[in-house]
């Protein structure tokens, strides 16, 4: 077996450990089995087959450019805009921490890790009279996160401030990008799956720190009256169509309330689906599914995920994969 330090203890029965001996060696975590489900917005999902904890930017870089290529690599965030499927996700999941969360200021830019959440990249923009990323403060995630899926609300969009990103790819090599690059759109980038973001840095300009503060304050009271942000939800369910509103597609096909076990459209907002408590991954995902049948059946507008979904269904969800397989062709 190849040798690694350290590696923690095994949780669970779904994967064996044989992918460990395959593993370059890492100054970080490695964890085998590693239960996922709590990180999660939603609360659901299985385990990771090995969880990978860097030590630092260089830990990464190098296991990246070591690891073969036919393992399977996700990245994991604050997860608040993802399902995790109830049996898992093989290979190795990656989540940063720390390391990768600074923030600091640049005169009317602010350079960004990407463990930083959205919201602590709005309040020192603020501290330090930036404006430009209130709307970060509106946005539950992550900065890698953001520039995944050019993450964007009340009035801001992640490419619009963007001005270089760090991304690691496959090989190990490190490239600056730019939004135009990286083929940032509506809920999009044109890049790989499996490539990781380092860091951003973005720009913003000079402004008032109570007006920046007094905006940020509105988009947060805005969103308490609007998202049930005090439920297990992970955001907005669906991208909106070009010239119309998720919910309200939603709202016209009669699902407000839907239930599917233990998940639920919300009463509150239409794009939003809630575990009300005892919900699984699949419960969660079979109502999304059924929500855009129906879309579709009323409205003619089959709806887009933009909730990200990863993972494998347990054996006795076999539903799940043929939802997997026809959004793969």
């Amino acid at each position: 077996m190849t040798a690694m330090s350290p590696i923690a203890k095994p949780y669970g029965p779904r994967f064996n450990t044989a992918l460990l001996d395959r593993l370059p060696k890492v100054r970080g975590r490695l964890t085998p089995n590693a239960p996922l489900g709590h990180m999660t917005w939603f609360g659901v999902g299985g385990p990771a087959e090995v969880l990978f904890k860097p030590e630092d930017r260089e830990d990464l870089i190098n296991f990246i450019g070591a690891c073969p290529r036919d393992i399977p690599l996700t990245v994991l965030g604050v997860a608040s805009n993802m399902i995790i499927r109830d049996g898992g996700v093989p290979g190795v999941v990656i989540r940063m921490g720390r390391e990768f969360a600074s923030i600091e200021a640049q005169g009317t830019n602010v350079a960004a890790g990407s463990a930083a959440l959205d919201i602590n990249v709005a309040l020192a923009a603020a501290k330090h009279g930036i404006a430009g990323l209130e709307f970060f403060s509106g946005i539950p995630g992550t900065i890698g996160g953001a520039l995944r899926m050019n993450a964007g609300a009340y009035g801001g969009e992640t490419k619009d401030v963007l001005i270089t990103a760090d991304v690691l790819f496959r090989d190990g090599t490190v490239k600056e990008m730019t939004a135009e690059s990286m083929g940032l759109s509506y809920r999009h980038n044109d890049l790989p799956e499996d490539v990781i973001f380092m860091g951003a840095r973005f720009k913003g300009r000079e402004g008032d720190v109570k007006e920046i503060e007094r905006r940020m304050d509105e988009i947060k009271n805005k969103r308490a009256e609007s998202q049930p942000i005090r439920t297990k939800t992970g955001g907005s369910t669906f991208a909106n169509p070009d010239g119309k509103r998720a919910w309200q597609l939603v709202d016209e096909a009669g699902l407000r309330g839907h239930k599917v076990g233990g998940a639920q459209v919300s009463q509150m907002h239409c794009n939003f689906l809630i575990n009300t408590g005892d919900a699984t991954a699949a419960d969660i995902e079979r109502l999304g599914e059924e929500v855009r049948k129906r879309v579709a059946e009323k409205s003619g507008i089959m709806l887009r995920w933009e909730i990200k979904r990863i993972g494998i269904p347990l054996d006795k969800d076999r539903d799940i994969l043929e939802f997997m397989q026809r959004d793969s062709a």
